[in-house]
């Protein structure tokens, strides 16, 4: 009997669905034409939202509940336009809260307004490599490798370093600890005989890190700081001391270049060689400040970051690319890479290429690289040496103009480009000065608590943030601090 093809009616309704939902998923497919068509869109609308971040406050807030309109909007199951969807973009994200990069905008860490680093990142979305494994794209690994061995060389780290490129300063963080935790052995029946050191300005990023990596029950001394916000190097090795007599092992000391309250830095020699005498991992948050090792002004405040174990740095902050993308660097690179290197048989096919994925918690990655290597190869290294040099310099120009304001308390000289003040008034005065500028709309400071008071403060670090625009902030400081303390403007000198 010959072989005779049955019909399969299953079958043909099988491909029958299977043809229906590929037409149904089309939207989802490559399609140059309308690709064109959508990238047109969205660069002109790029264009016009940095004309209106000029125009707009540099801080506004949603008065109205505008925001909301994304809420309602919602996620629905036939999609918006394209015009609608970055209207809706316009009138919410982008219309209130910071305009970032803006020179006015001095609160906190401040971001930047860097073109090629935003072409960069969508160059990065839309190629979408696979930049976990180096076997998968291997041209956008080496950009990461090439990346991290100029920021190790930057702070004077050996060619025996490695790092990682992270989501930011605090995951960088927690990859030190962890690399740290795991360089000294610590199982968790030793973990509260190990002892961890950092000062009372130290990020709170570093306790958050304690305790994701199981460290929370380390003890934790936060040793005061001098004058300058520096940690008491004297009273850290007091702490030392006594924490050994009590039979316990110090372990881990943590260095700030650059403190986010008021950009101090430790004396990171000095730490270098107290953590050497004791054996202890010595870990610097550099996150802020460490991209000023770049200039000769930076590198000289930094002197003893390179003798380090481990260092944060935050790319979007100090060397202005898009947020997102931090780094830790490790002086022994295979410390790092002992930390986190694991596989699994679906890895199989993988080579023995040391991976991003080796060194990191992540496996699946976005492409940071490639927003942070665009506007260094396009630019070149002198324009972000001159703009960091330029906010130290600035930086001492404000100090000494805020010492010439009756009635302000001025924090000592800056070491970076972070300046702390209050007036003498009091707490209520220094907030009602805080609101005024923000409300104001044509600046942005934050505040903080610094011996029990609140203090204001201002970051100077976005490239527009010019000499112009901090001498009329200070010069309208100065008549805020006047109506606080009744004086005549008159006979005031600043």
């Amino acid at each position: 009997m010959k072989n005779v093809k049955q019909e399969n009616p299953s079958q043909d309704s099988l491909v029958a669905k299977i043809d229906a939902l590929e037409a149904a998923a089309a939207p989802l497919v490559a399609n140059p034409a309308l690709d064109a068509g959508r990238s047109q869109a969205v660069f002109e609308h790029a264009v016009q939202l940095r004309r209106r971040k000029a125009e707009r406050p540099v801080f506004s807030r949603d008065e109205d509940g505008l925001c909301e309109s994304i809420r309602q909007a919602g996620i629905r199951e036939q999609g918006l336009p394209l015009d609608g969807a970055l209207e809706l973009l316009r009138d919410t994200v982008e219309q209130f809260g910071v305009q970032t990069g803006r020179g006015g905008s001095m609160a906190y860490i401040p971001g930047s307004e860097n073109q090629l680093g935003a072409l960069g990142a969508y160059l990065a979305a839309v190629s979408n490599p696979y930049t976990g494994v180096a076997d998968m794209n291997p041209g956008a690994v080496v950009m990461q490798e090439t990346l991290l061995r100029w920021l190790a060389d930057s702070i004077g780290f050996p060619a025996t370093s490695y790092g990682d490129l992270t989501s930011g300063g605090s995951i960088a963080n927690l990859s030190a600890v962890v690399t740290a935790r795991e360089a000294y052995g610590i199982r968790a029946a030793q973990v509260a005989n190990h002892v961890v050191y950092c000062s009372t300005h130290t990020h709170h990023s570093i306790s958050k890190a304690l305790h994701i990596a199981g460290l929370a029950e380390c003890p934790l001394r936060q040793i005061p700081c001098d004058a300058r916000f520096r940690m008491d190097c004297e009273q850290l090795r007091g702490a030392m001391s006594r924490d050994r007599a009590a039979g316990l092992r110090p372990w881990l000391i943590i260095g700030s270049a650059g403190t986010t309250d008021t950009g101090g830095v430790d004396e990171l020699s000095a730490l270098a060689d107290i953590s050497a005498e004791a054996g202890c991992w010595l870990h610097v948050d550099a996150a802020y400040g460490g991209s000023f090792a770049l200039c000769d002004e930076g590198r000289a405040v930094l002197r003893g970051i390179e003798r380090a174990d481990s260092v944060t740095l935050d790319p979007h902050k100090g060397l202005f690319a898009q947020g997102g993308i931090g780094a830790v660097l490790v002086r022994d690179g295979q410390r790092l890479c002992s930390a986190f290197r694991f596989s699994g048989s679906y890895l199989r096919d993988i080579s023995d290429l040391i991976s991003p994925a080796d060194v990191s918690p992540e496996l699946t990655r976005p492409f940071r690289a490639l927003p942070l290597w665009l506007p260094l190869v396009v630019l070149g290294v002198a324009p972000y040496r001159a703009a960091l040099a330029h906010k130290m310099a600035l930086a001492r120009h404000a100090h000494a103009r805020l010492q010439r304001i009756r009635g302000l308390w001025v924090g000592p000289e800056p070491q970076l480009s972070i300046l702390v003040f209050r007036c003498e008034e009091g707490d209520a005065a220094n907030e009602a000065i805080a609101r005024s500028f923000n409300n104001e709309g044509e600046y942005f400071i934050s505040t903080t608590v610094l011996e029990g008071r609140v203090t204001l403060r201002m970051a100077l670090l976005a490239p527009a943030t010019s000499r112009a625009l901090v001498d009329e902030f200070i010069d309208r400081l100065a008549v805020l601090v006047d109506e606080r303390a009744g004086i005549d403007r008159a006979s005031s000198a600043y």
